[in-house]
This record gives structure tokens, C-alpha cells and sequence, in this order.
């Protein structure tokens, strides 16, 4: 069954909001949409999303946690 849109619904409160990140970065990471993104990013659009993602997981998770649930 498709993922409806509608799920996805930010300032309600934080229960739905954890909800709609989870929907909205797995809709956001699926192969099809990074290959036609990525090209068109700019060296610091790049630079910027690496630094917000590095820098939240070096913020919240412990090196253990990075290991496992990142690089797996």
C-alpha cells in the first residue's frame, strides 16, 4: 500500500513531529530523488547537509550507537 502524503504533519505536537521526521527522511533518502538532487547541490548545499547530519548524530548518539546503527 503507498505511504500517503498526509502523514506527514509538522507542529501539532512532538509525538507527530518525531513521526513525520522518520516518514519525511526515509521519503528524502530514497535512491530515485538523491540521484536526481545530488547533482544539482552546490558545493556548499553539500557541505552544509554533511555538517547538519554529522553534527546531530556526534551530538546524540555515542560512539557505540554511531557504529552500529549508522555504519552498521
Amino acid at each position: 500500500m503507498p505511504e500517503k502524503i498526509e502523514e506527514i504533519c509538522f507542529g501539532w505536537n512532538r509525538a507527530t513531529d518525531e513521526r513525520s521526521l522518520i516518514k519525511f527522511l526515509q521519503k528524502f533518502s530514497r535512491d530515485e530523488l538523491l540521484d536526481a538532487l545530488a547533482p544539482r547541490l552546490t558545493d556548499q548545499e553539500l557541505t552544509n547537509i554533511i555538517d547538519l547530519l554529522t553534527g546531530t548524530m556526534k551530538k546524540h548518539l555515542r560512539e557505540d550507537e554511531y557504529h552500529r546503527l549508522f555504519l552498521r
